[in-house]
């Protein structure tokens, strides 16, 4: 049989072999893995991605290097991205941000769905909206009231024109019908400092950044986002309990550059999910506020697909004007 196909090779009659893995395939991961995020140190994407960036390393048996690079609504980070080498090198946190910057830019040098590998979803988490605590407002009755009576007066912060705290603010007037300043920062370390400090009335941040300053008498909540209480917070209520229909759930993810091998994304995916099965993980991420829930990378595709369609109407109904 040898000599039989070796004669055919000889003569020049192609045979078409099965499709097989690559050796480098066979080896990935063979160097350090990148794993980026578009916002500044110290923010949620930047806390999530260490959560999973050890445990994920064990599983690939190759460093898991975390790194920030904020700008420009985090599409530098996405760009970089979506015209990278589709190797499964450089991986990317990707959240609820990353479909609101797809409605808010005009054009980007890339397509917010399909230019990227989706990997696997991680958590989801609502926002917060805080006050000091010896702010007059107590509720968010009282807040929609206020407004109403005084349109433009009350104040609230966002990490970015654009961002996920930014256009929940935006919906939440849309569907209050009322009129809020916004006053945009480039992280939330600056905004909670204004908000402690009374320059800014309401923060709108994640339990994150939020909650240890709930638990240490310093801000006062006063709901959630989520379409019901959270467990973190049992005793605020959520926005809809007042401004009925109103629901913003942010999510966090894995993905990569579109065209990596099959087989490496498989393993990606794989690994990632495996590392939300141990207890540690798992146990971090809900101590901060957040909700385990992986997801196939269809799933995730589908979200940001989701998303992307959402955003766009509240952009266009309110009339903001895109980057």
């Amino acid at each position: 049989m040898r000599q039989f196909v070796a004669a055919l090779l000889l003569a020049g009659v192609g045979i078409t072999l099965p499709a097989t893995v690559t050796p480098a395939q066979e080896a990935y991961p063979t160097q350090p893995i990148l794993l980026t995020h578009g916002n500044t140190a110290g923010s949620n994407s930047d806390l999530m991605a260490r959560i999973i960036a050890e445990p994920l390393a064990a599983r690939l048996g190759q460093p898991v290097i975390v790194e920030s690079r904020p700008g420009a609504g985090q599409t530098i980070a996405f760009g970089r991205i979506a015209s990278g080498k589709p190797d499964g090198y450089t991986l990317i946190m990707m959240h609820g941000g990353h479909p609101i910057a797809g409605a808010m830019y005009k054009s980007l040098k890339y397509d917010t769905v399909e230019d990227f590998q989706m990997l696997s979803t991680l958590i989801v988490y609502p926002f917060v909206l805080a006050v000091r605590q010896d702010h007059p407002l107590k509720s968010m009755a009282e807040l929609i009231a206020y407004a109403k009576a005084n349109p433009g007066k009350l104040s609230f912060s966002s990490t970015g024109v654009g961002t996920s705290q930014h256009l929940t603010g935006v919906l939440l007037q849309s569907m209050a019908g009322i009129e809020l300043n916004h006053i945009s920062y480039r992280g939330a370390t600056q905004a909670v400092q204004d908000v402690l400090g009374g320059r800014v009335d309401i923060l709108i941040e994640t339990l994150t950044q939020v909650s240890p300053l709930i638990a240490g008498g310093q801000m006062r909540a006063l709901a959630v986002t989520s379409a019901h209480a959270w467990k973190t917070l049992p005793d605020v209520p959520p926005v809809g309990d007042t401004v009925k229909g109103f629901e913003v759930s942010s999510w966090m993810g894995v993905a990569t550059t579109k065209g990596v091998p099959q087989p490496i994304a498989d393993r990606l995916t794989r690994e990632i999910q495996t590392v939300l099965t141990l207890p540690e993980v798992r146990e971090r991420f809900e101590q901060l506020g957040n909700e385990v829930q992986g997801g196939t990378p269809q799933q995730m595709r589908d979200r940001v697909a989701r998303e992307l369609a959402t955003w766009k109407k509240v952009v266009k109904d309110a009339n903001i004007p895109q980057q």
